[in-house]
């Protein structure tokens, strides 16, 4: 699929089909992350891959919105050192996220609102934190993917020159 129609059609998921996600996908994920700009190249990340469904709940428990995440088969936390900033980790999570649709995976970035909880579950090195975190899986149905909330028309977003 073309990048704008990989851009228009991704959606965010929170329902997944048990369909495992091969090792050649993943590394193709984890490949478009490690490409990602960052504010002068300092490449602040480390990616955690789990797929194991204890690390996934574990994980979990520590998101307010993240109760979908156990069910995903693929979940990668994005984990900043201690002087990354939160847009460098965006750019990687968005260009994971579009990776992943471009297979014909869907995903869902979940915020871990209590982040000692979440570097105890992954084990981080003393000043890395998780920036977000991402669960993938194959859409467990079409319908899944839609919430039908149409998006915010293009002449109500642009300003030219000033507002």
């Amino acid at each position: 699929m073309d990048a704008q129609t990989c851009i228009r059609s991704k959606r965010d998921s929170r329902d997944y089909a048990e369909a495992p996600i091969s090792e050649e996908t993943l590394q193709g994920i984890l490949q478009a992350g490690r490409m990602a700009g960052s504010s002068k190249n300092t490449q602040p990340w480390a990616f955690v891959v789990l797929r194991e469904a204890s690390g996934k709940s574990e994980l979990a428990a520590c998101g307010q919105f993240a109760q979908h995440m156990p069910s995903a088969p693929l979940v990668i936390a994005v984990v900043l050192t201690p002087d990354g900033g939160a847009f460098d980790a965006g750019r990687a999570s968005q260009n994971m996220m579009l990776a992943a649709w471009a297979e014909g995976i869907t995903s869902c970035p979940v915020a871990m609102h209590d982040q000692e909880c979440a570097q105890r579950a992954l084990g981080l090195p003393e000043g890395h934190r998780v920036a977000m975190v991402l669960a993938f899986g194959y859409p467990a149905s079409e319908k899944s993917r839609h919430r039908g909330i149409a998006r915010t028309p293009m002449a109500e977003l642009v300003h030219e020159e000033r507002w």
